[in-house]
């Protein structure tokens, strides 16, 4: 890499130190409960499991790009989990209560097998486009914060490599210990080139001089911006995001590998809080940086960036300082990567192969979950180098997990969501995205004139477009409404079922109960509490009253949401 000695000492210590690390945390592993779904963990090795999975060093490319062709509205690329992000106090507790290790099991228990395998599936390919958009991200930051002398074909599958070893000899318990460390890495590697590159440009005074000169201030310093990232966008991203949560296959794990539910609680709302801090760390640095370079008559690569204000200022600081943004920003992706990986083995082991194989060990399990492990980042890491840039492979996953994601909400808050129906609003939601990205579509819209007095076709250099938040309302709501009329006109799911889902997802996990339950064994849960009280019943809706912990929480997540944006706000005046 032609690094520094310190430089490459620190990247080495880091790698080999964080790969012994996984490995070692899954040497007792013996089954596959434990493998997928180690229910151990505190709240600080959970805050750091949610913040490590949540935060990869591609976001920070994305922020970085978006900030640089946007201005501070940028932010919202990442931003838009801010306004869901007291759900997750709501969340948690309820996927813990469904006693499974992957959340297709819980569509398994809501509708039916088939719907399982159809989670699973889209969870797979989801998760392995995710990887791909990391590990591109990754390889960008590496290109460019060593000033293009890494080779990326090469670095990519180096990471991969490292990161397999461990997850697949640790399992999640095995990701879980090593996110702990990655996470502080990653905190070092959001915050450690800002105090740098607000002292370059003076602060922030310093960069609104430097736009008001060039004209750009009103643009570049908007949080919301009057083109391109603007209020609308920023609702439907919100809202895309909700449907997003509840189809990520990881999510399971942050939820309910801890110890209790105050613990999956605390963990998932707290680390994903500290991530959108991190936010904040990205996009002033980046908006220092864009001012630098405007001031120095510099053009860069949006996706260059990062990594490259990495290049030009870290090694002039102190010997080892490159080294270690390096070693931070693969931890990023690798504490997600694994997670993912870990992830997809097991929607593929318990929702795919098991009941396939339904006489099979856990050593052959095992086996089955680490196999499918390798397949889904080598699918992954085909992505990264197919992928045209890392903003737009995001933008592709962000799509692609809401669609499954509409049956669920629909299960858990109506009753009478029916198999069929489950089906339709997942496949209606991919017509209707594939529908609305046809240029042709676009263009028959564009004829009406208050179509596009509505903003809802755009022409850009003479192609008709549908815009990407008129784009989630169309899939969402086509995906939603087919689902409801499919429920009415389709048997509904047998009584008996769902009054053990509902009665699952209402009852409060008790220390003494075990947790790795089989499908059909709820009856065996120790002392059940009784039914919650109902805020709704009408017309079928399954709406409990929410308790006391509950309220508090969520209140809690909205409170710091507004003095993180005052705050940064503030911080901008």
């Amino acid at each position: 890499m032609n690094l520094q000695i310190a430089d490459a000492v620190v990247l080495i210590t880091y790698l080999a130190g964080i790969t012994v690390l996984g490995a070692w945390a899954g040497r007792k592993i013996s089954s596959v409960a434990e493998y997928f779904m180690p229910r151990r963990f505190g709240r600080s090795a959970m805050i750091m499991h949610a913040f490590g999975t949540g935060t990869a060093s591609d976001q920070a490319v994305t922020v970085a790009a978006a900030t640089a062709s946007n201005g501070l509205s940028g932010i919202w690329l990442q931003w838009m989990w801010l306004f869901c992000t007291p759900f997750y106090w709501l969340l948690a507790p309820i996927m813990r209560r469904f006693r499974t290790v992957t959340t297709a099991s819980v569509y398994e228990m809501r509708y039916d097998r088939s719907v399982a395998v159809l989670f699973a599936f889209v969870g797979i390919v989801s998760l392995s486009v995710k990887i791909g958009v990391m590990l591109k991200g990754a390889g960008a930051l590496l290109e460019s914060g060593t000033g293009g002398v890494v080779n990326v074909d090469v670095a990519i599958p180096v990471i991969t490599v490292l990161f397999v070893i461990y997850g697949m000899i640790g399992g999640l318990g095995g990701a879980i210990v090593t996110d702990f460390i990655q996470g502080i890495l990653t905190l070092v590697f959001s915050f450690m080139l800002l105090p740098v590159m607000l002292w370059e440009v003076g602060g922030i005074s310093g960069i609104r001089r430097v736009f008001a000169g060039s004209g750009m201030e009103e643009q570049m310093m908007s949080l919301v911006a009057p083109e391109g990232i603007g209020a609308f966008y920023i609702v439907m991203l919100s809202v895309n995001s909700l449907f997003l949560i509840v189809s990520i296959p990881s999510v399971m794990g942050n939820c309910a590998a801890g110890r209790t539910e105050l613990d999956g609680r605390i963990g998932f709302m707290v680390g994903n809080i500290m991530k959108r801090v991190c936010t904040v760390a990205w996009s002033l640095t980046a908006i220092a940086a864009v001012a630098w370079y405007v001031r120095q008559g510099i053009t860069v690569s949006p996706d260059a960036l990062y990594g490259d204000i990495a290049h030009r200022f870290l090694p002039e600081l102190l010997p080892g300082f490159l080294g270690l943004f390096i070693a931070s920003l693969l931890a990023a992706v690798m504490s997600s990567c694994d997670t993912f990986m870990v992830a997809s083995a097991g929607l593929f082991t318990e929702n795919i192969y098991r009941p396939l194989k339904p006489d099979a060990n856990q050593q052959q399990l095992m086996r089955a979950g680490r196999c499918a492990s390798l397949f889904v980042v080598v699918s992954g890491v085909v992505m990264a180098y197919l992928l045209p840039d890392v903003v737009a492979g995001l933008k592709v996953w962000l799509k692609v997990g809401p669609m499954i994601g509409i049956p669920f909400w629909l299960g858990l808050l109506w009753r009478r969501t029916s198999v069929a129906g489950a089906w339709a609003s997942t496949l209606t939601g991919f017509l209707a995205w594939w529908l609305l990205s046809q240029s042709e579509v676009a263009q028959s819209l564009a004829q009406h004139t208050w179509i596009t007095a509505l903003g809802c076709v755009q022409i850009v250099e003479g192609v008709a477009r549908i815009p990407d938040p008129w784009l989630i309302a169309g899939y969402l709501s086509s995906g939603i409404m087919s689902g409801i009329l499919i429920s009415l006109v389709t048997p509904a799911v047998c009584e008996k079922k769902l009054d053990r889902f509902y009665f699952l997802s209402r009852t409060p996990v008790l220390p003494e109960e075990e947790l790795s339950l089989p499908q059909d064994s709820g009856e065996r849960m120790a002392n059940p509490v009784p039914q919650r009280a109902m805020l709704c019943r009408r017309f079928g809706l399954e709406i409990p009253a929410p308790s006391g912990t509950s309220i508090r929480g969520f209140l809690a997540g909205w409170i710091s949401i507004g003095f993180l944006i005052g705050g940064f706000w503030f911080l901008l005046a």
